[in-house]
């Protein structure tokens, strides 16, 4: 499937029933948001025991890949 066919599914999609897009981004945007904005905290017992060993900075790793994550998916969270 190329891309310009998915996004022209998409896009069908989007048009033949956009309350179901809402009814399930809008929860999700919103746990995605209160995520970005709790998540940061729980940096900080991993930074004041230090980031020596390896699974700890894999897991301060991982935390911030997700923090990016939810940032993007619940940016638009209550705009509308």
């Amino acid at each position: 499937m190329s891309s310009s066919s998915a996004h022209e599914l998409f896009a069908r999609l989007d048009e033949s029933v956009p309350h179901l897009r809402r009814s399930v981004m809008a929860p999700v945007r919103g746990v995605a948001f209160w995520t970005a904005i709790v998540l940061p905290f729980l940096y900080v017992p991993l930074l004041a025991s230090g980031l020596q060993s390896p699974s700890v900075r894999t897991a301060f790793a991982a935390m911030v890949a997700c923090n990016a994550v939810a940032l993007l998916v619940g940016h638009p969270h209550a705009r509308e």
